[in-house]
């Protein structure tokens, strides 16, 4: 065991685990309009929600103990995560009247903190490979802070860290005009503390929000022990739809096949493909990796690779590919949908002959590709 910070008790390597605080309290404006009816983090990918993935990778660590920040999407988070039972785990739903940053989130949570050590995990994030050797390398090690870093092309959309020549974390900067380095902050942070000092002397940023690298950049100028570790995997901030797009390429990439609906003679299942219990597949093909949810009808239909379609839909004598279509969905004689996000309950529907005119209801903030 290290030495102890000032004026904090610390643990000895091995014992009780960390709690874990999950933010799902965002409102997904970059999802818009398919987040104006729905909660982004429940955005499935392979037909699981984002969320969920990050639930899984925090039980898989150890952690049981969950604190899940949430908004004005809460009841739907709610009744998606239940108690946290299903995950085994037990979740604590903590009220945030608005988005105020990532460091408001943490202040809404400090009665429920208390002065245990924690894993805070942006739930719109994903991580290929889970966050338990991160996890272990903390309690290990007992930093007061610990943050994932990767090299992004454009880091001006995120967080920003610069390390000094031995790797150490001298500087922190969210969203700069000009960033000092290609590292950007992964959604998974790991903290002592001592963190809640540092928030608490934060004040809002121009952007109206307490920004978690400021109180992380406190930490570093007022001596505290803040580490990092610079990932290799595949780590994706699901805000928007060509992002969704490509987590959902990536998951489907490790797909197990399975067949446990129906697939009649006519029909051709080609590479890895798992057609959920209840689903129909009538004279179609589909070409893998791509999962097809329960309930779900594919009738002269060819759904393409790299393709989730939830259940109870139904595509009919059209072609999807590269997409993700969310339950209850209906897509008949549509031609070829190619790099598409389809939201709840929707229908697109072709006609018989080529119109004169396109006909469009259209939400706010949505986004058309029409093929001349």
């Amino acid at each position: 065991m290290r030495p102890g910070r000032a004026g904090v008790r610390t643990r000895a390597e091995g014992g009780d685990p960390v709690k874990a605080l999950v933010l799902a309290g965002g409102t997904g404006s970059r999802l818009r309009p398919l987040t104006h009816t729905a909660a982004k983090q429940l955005v499935p990918v392979a037909n699981k929600p984002v969320l969920f993935y990050g639930i899984e990778a925090i039980v898989e660590a150890g952690i049981t103990d969950i604190g899940v920040v949430v908004g004005a999407t809460g009841e739907e988070i709610r009744a998606a995560l239940g108690d946290g039972s299903r995950f085994g785990a037990r979740i604590t739903y903590l009220p945030q009247d608005r988005p105020g940053g990532l460091a408001h989130a943490v202040l809404v949570a400090r009665d429920w903190l208390g002065d245990d050590d924690f894993v805070m995990y942006l739930g719109d994030n994903f991580v290929i490979g889970g966050i338990s050797a991160c996890v272990r390398a903390f309690r290990t090690e007992r930093p007061d802070a610990h943050i994932l870093l990767t090299k992004v092309p454009d880091p001006s959309l995120f967080g920003v860290a610069e390390l000094d020549a031995d790797g150490s974390v001298v500087h922190l900067a969210e969203k700069p005009a000009r960033p000092r380095s290609d590292l950007a902050l992964v959604g998974v942070y790991l903290f002592g503390p001592a963190v809640h000092e540092a928030v608490a002397a934060c004040t809002p940023s121009d952007r109206g929000e307490l920004e978690i690298t400021d109180a992380i950049q406190r930490l570093i100028d007022t001596g505290r022990d803040v580490r990092a570790t610079t990932i290799t995997g595949y780590w994706k901030d699901t805000g928007n739809v060509e992002d969704m797009l490509e987590v959902n390429r990536r998951v489907l990439e490790g797909l197990s096949p399975a067949v446990e609906g129906h697939v009649d003679d006519a029909s051709e299942l080609v590479g890895r493909v798992r057609v959920a219990a209840g689903a129909r597949v009538e004279r179609s093909r589909i070409v893998g990796p791509a999962v097809i949810g329960a309930g779900t009808v594919v009738r002269d239909a060819y759904i393409g690779p790299f393709t989730s379609v939830a259940e109870d839909c139904a595509v009919t004598g059209s072609e999807v590919a590269f997409s993700i279509v969310l339950r209850d969905s209906t897509i008949e004689h549509a031609g070829r949908l190619e790099g598409s996000l389809v939201g709840r309950s929707v229908r697109v529907a072709g006609t018989e002959r080529a119109p004169r005119a396109h006909r469009l209801v259209l939400g706010d903030h949505s986004r058309v590709h029409l093929a001349t």
